[in-house]
């Protein structure tokens, strides 16, 4: 279990003074232009060095992405662009981050940015996030007014800016290239790669776009030295990570954890246990609702980090937004659910994605009420694998993904009620 000392976000639950005073008063903005005089090289190394790999969902190794942005300007400017958008549902780390503890975020865009020679940051804010809008522009005042961004930020010479720009709610817009587009001023719809936003980005300038959780924890990670952070977790899985976990456990939380804690253990040590019991856990989404849902019992000895879940359980850690479900569940509906929710949000710019994610659903819808053939089962899933891998971006693959969970693992489940449906000798029942 991770311990108090070692926590990054020592504000994620909004106890404490949340302003700048405060912030300096746990150890945020200590020595900052310090760290950016070892310069870029050493700060690019020591994130590679420290194994941290990217908190929104891909775990690409953060540093390593860091270095694909050009040594030397050809005259274009660069950008860092902070993925702030959230959307995915279960997901509600970053919030915390931005309305508790907005300091470490900013400390952390200054840092980046200089390592990656941009003088300007966009912060990309979901557009349902009113109040944490509100606290992170008032911590980018704060950081102004006392000279630690803008002009020879926090006293460094390297002149800084930051901008926080406020979606409008799509869900695609958390894809980086669909970001982009939206900052643009276009409609949010993925690009084409490569080009890649490291050689044509934002305006068509380098550009590394990062999740919150990402950057917020690049200065703490300099100050305490990257073989401190890669002490935590398994190799390949290093670090602490903040863990979102809802739905049937006696008390849902977000908190920071080691990475490669057991689930039996993160869900007893924070969440108070399993409503009802161990015996009543029927299924589990780790990571967020683009990843597979995984049975109870495969769950709970489960190593919560990347490479178990995808590995052992043809899961994934994506958000660590962890939504558990009991036996009262029925998880067909649910999983009809989330279906729903991806074709309502597909930008309808690839066909497979464009229709897919609506025959899904709509099949789906049939599996619900079981008024659908046997046959069907293979049918959709053979489906599912035709939308995976053939869209732009992920989200044909975020919508096939939670389809394909719910027949490897409940099979049996959809069977039953189709068959209860037919009613003795497979005649079709009247509605009840």
């Amino acid at each position: 279990m991770l311990k108090d000392q070692d926590r990054i976000f020592t504000n994620l639950y909004g106890m404490h003074d949340r302003s700048l005073k405060g912030a300096q008063a746990r150890g945020h903005w200590d020595g900052t232009a310090k760290l950016i005089e070892k310069g870029r090289d050493w700060i690019v190394q020591e994130m590679k060095n420290s194994g941290l790999r990217g908190r929104g969902g891909a775990g690409f190794p953060t540093g390593l992405k860091w270095s694909f942005m050009p040594k030397e300007s050809d005259g274009r400017p660069s950008y860092l662009v902070l993925n702030a958008d959230e959307s995915e549902p279960g997901t509600c780390k970053d919030r915390e981050i931005m309305r508790h503890d907005p300091h470490t975020l900013i400390e952390g865009c200054l840092i980046a940015s200089f390592a990656m020679n941009a003088n300007a940051c966009y912060i990309y804010i979901r557009g349902e996030y009113i109040r944490e809008k509100e606290a992170l522009q008032a911590a980018i005042d704060e950081a102004y007014d006392a000279g630690l961004v803008g002009p020879n930020a926090a006293g460094s010479g390297w002149d800084f800016d930051i901008y926080l720009h406020h979606g409008a709610g799509a869900y695609i817009c958390g894809e980086e290239t669909a970001l982009l587009e939206s900052l643009e001023g276009k409609k949010g719809m993925p690009r084409m790669k490569p080009p890649f936003p490291a050689g044509a980005g934002l305006y068509g300038c380098p550009t590394t776009v990062n999740n919150v959780e990402s950057i917020a924890v690049v200065p703490t990670i300099l100050r305490r030295g990257s073989d401190w952070f890669a002490g935590f977790g398994r190799p390949n899985n290093a670090g602490t990570k903040l863990f979102a976990i809802s739905g049937h456990v006696n008390n849902p939380c977000v908190v920071e954890e080691a990475m490669s804690i057991t689930f039996e253990e993160l869900i007893e040590k924070h969440c108070g246990g399993i409503r009802g019991g161990w015996d009543n856990l029927k299924a589990v989404i780790p990571g967020g609702s683009s990843v597979p849902c995984v049975r109870g019992e495969k769950m709970r000895d489960a190593i919560m980090d990347f490479d178990y879940l995808r590995n052992d359980l043809q899961s994934g850690l994506g958000t660590a937004a962890v939504i558990v479900m009991d036996q009262s569940t029925d998880i067909i509906k649910a999983i009809w659910r989330l279906a729903k929710f991806y074709k309502h949000e597909s930008c309808g710019q690839c066909t497979p994605c464009r229709e897919g994610t609506g025959w899904m659903m709509r099949v789906m819808e049939r599996l619900v009420t079981g008024e659908a053939e046997v046959e069907e089962i293979d049918m959709l899933f053979d489906v599912t694998k035709q939308v995976e891998g053939h869209t732009i971006c992920a989200l044909g693959d975020a919508a096939a993904w939670p389809i394909q969970g719910l027949i490897r693992n409940f099979r049996d489940e959809i069977e039953d009620r189709i068959k209860h449906k037919r009613g003795p000798g497979g005649v079709t029942m009247a509605a009840e």
